[in-house]
């Protein structure tokens, strides 16, 4: 087994030094042509039977693709069947036309005019492969003969779209293979065959030029259809289409700069599927525009619908970080990325231009919702758990208590492994910081300020058996501390406290969160509430019960035990 470079040659760029596509923007939608039914067909170890053929072509339809390539009816009889079906059943919208291939021999383009019988309009796309290659080691044909074999093909289907002058007929040609043709070559044999068609004298002809196989970079496929565009005849009247191929991995890059370079068409699958690596994936090349605020002409807010289709007709699965279309393509699991997400909404108004960090559309534009952006694993931090208590439960946590909590997740993430779900989060927040220990319930609480400041009288417990406590202090808070450092001989100093009102539709108006250091020991608490102050007292109580309670060897030792 060997693993040597030295066996490939590198692709020779043309050496084009006026290339103008580098400047160019894309600022308007290509004409698209959907070749699921047909290239995406022939790929599949299990083509499509004629129930999943309909299924995708209403998908197309519903899309908004105005060309869809259904098949090769003269070489797969299942092919012609559902070409006849699509026209007998009058399955067609009118503003729809369907394209269907054939190989430059008269029989065979024979066969695919009587597959299309009846149509209102239809593409003929006829073809054969011009590359060196080919010629050389496969046809064993010259120039001029494969010349001719394009010329005949193009005659023939001249004559017979003649013989149905009830169709409106759109004639397709591609030089197969042509990024593998001579430039030169490949434009003698375009000219060739649109000299036979004559796009001129008003006949609508698509010169379509594959990248049959990706052979260099696309920049340099970009340079080719830049040249074809300057040197082939009756260029004004032609429609230049490309059809991408993905085996360097660079297929809707090749599209776009093709485009860049005068391309007014574009052919490839949703979700990429074809020969090989793939075709070019209609679906990201489309959506990449959407990003860049041009109207791709195609309406795919319905992705999960999108690829639901796809995978059941192909019976391929869409990986998870397939762009737009995948699980996971605007989840964020970094802790730094949630962080970032989080504070960009926040901020976002509805009218907005979308300026997100790390989504580069709105998740909602394609039927995802805002829940599935910030997902928590160990990898996650602060900003994405508060983005999800937020999120689901409305709890707004103060930037230190984020950090503190963001470690109580990781530490059960690291533990258990995997993805920590939104209903975890929130009882992992309960547990830690919302339950209030046995016996330390605020029963009541009755704050008077005077000129010395706050006196406070508070009653802990159940309302049977009730301690009550009392302090003073410059503030409530400040009150109540003095008064449970009285009872229970303790040293409090109250580090950061925070107070929220709670949206409606909550049995709480409003929570505390709030963090002191006992006897040197820290400890934090929060609590629900109707009011903030009694939430604020509460956290105050649940926060000291923790120090209490491990002084005496539980946390839940009752404060009237202790002080009796």
């Amino acid at each position: 087994m060997s693993f040597d470079h030295r066996k490939y040659a590198p692709f020779k760029p043309i050496g084009k030094t006026d290339r103008r596509w580098p400047d160019k923007v894309i600022e308007k939608a290509p004409m698209w042509c959907a070749v699921d039914l047909r290239d995406g067909n022939q790929a599949l170890v299990k083509p499509m039977n004629v129930q999943q053929k309909q299924r995708m072509f209403d998908l197309l339809v519903k899309l908004g693709f105005k060309e869809i390539e259904i098949g090769f009816p003269s070489a797969s009889q299942p092919d012609f069947d559902f070409c006849r079906k699509l026209i007998d059943e009058n399955r067609i919208p009118d503003d729809v036309k369907i394209q269907v291939l054939t190989q430059a021999r008269p029989e065979l383009i024979a066969r695919t005019y009587e597959a299309l019988k009846g149509a209102k309009q239809a593409i003929v796309h006829v073809y054969n492969s011009t590359s060196t290659v080919q010629r050389e080691q496969v046809f064993g044909l010259d120039r001029a003969g494969i010349r001719d074999i394009a010329v005949n093909g193009a005659r023939v289907v001249k004559e017979f779209a003649g013989k149905y002058p009830e169709t409106e007929w759109t004639f397709q040609y591609s030089p197969e293979s042509f990024t593998g043709t001579e430039l030169d070559f490949a434009a003698e044999v375009v000219d060739a065959v649109t000299e036979v068609w004559r796009p001129d004298l008003g006949q609508p002809v698509i010169i379509n030029l594959p990248a049959t196989v990706e052979m260099a970079t696309p920049n340099v496929f970009a340079d080719q259809i830049e040249w074809i565009c300057d040197n082939i005849q009756r260029r004004e009247y032609l429609s230049i289409s490309v059809h991408t191929h993905n085996d360097r991995g660079c297929g809707v890059a090749a599209a776009e700069l093709a485009v860049m370079a005068g391309a007014d068409r574009v052919e490839g699958t949703l979700m990429g599927n074809g020969e090989r690596t793939g075709n070019m994936d209609l679906v990201t090349m489309a959506m990449n525009l959407y990003s860049q605020g041009v109207d791709p002409k195609l309406d795919l807010a319905c992705m999960a619908e999108i690829t639901e289709v796809v995978e059941a007709c192909t019976e391929i699965a869409t990986h998870p970080r397939h762009p737009y279309a995948g699980e996971l393509v605007f989840t964020a699991f970094s802790g730094s990325h949630q962080d970032a997400i989080r504070k960009c909404l926040s901020r976002r108004q509805s009218n907005d231009t979308w300026n997100v960090a790390y989504l580069p559309i709105d998740p909602f534009d394609v039927g995802r919702r805002y829940e599935e952006v910030v997902r928590i694993n160990s990898q996650s931090g602060k900003g994405g758990v508060a983005y999800v208590l937020e999120r689901d439960y409305d709890i707004s946590l103060p930037r230190w208590l984020q950090i503190e909590f963001s470690k109580v997740v990781q530490r059960e993430a690291e533990t258990n492994g995997g993805e920590i779900d939104s209903l975890t989060i929130h009882r992992l927040f309960e547990s830690r910081y919302l339950n209030v220990p046995a016996g330390w319930t605020l029963s009541s609480y009755d704050l008077r300020r005077d000129d010395s400041g706050v006196k406070a009288e508070i009653s802990v417990g159940s309302r049977e058996n009730a301690m009550p406590l009392a302090g003073q202090g410059l503030g409530a808070v400040e009150a109540v501390s003095d008064a449970l450092e009285r009872q229970f001989d303790l040293s409090i100093a109250v580090e950061a406290y925070d107070e929220f009102a709670l949206g409606e539709g909550t049995k709480a108006n409003a929570m505390a969160c709030i963090r002191v250091t006992v006897n040197d020991q820290h400890c934090s608490a929060a609590a629900l509430a109707e009011d903030t102050t009694s939430a604020t007292l509460q956290a105050l109580l649940s926060a000291v019960a923790q120090v209490v309670g491990e002084r005496h060897g539980t946390r839940q030792e009752d404060p009237v035990a202790l002080g009796a």
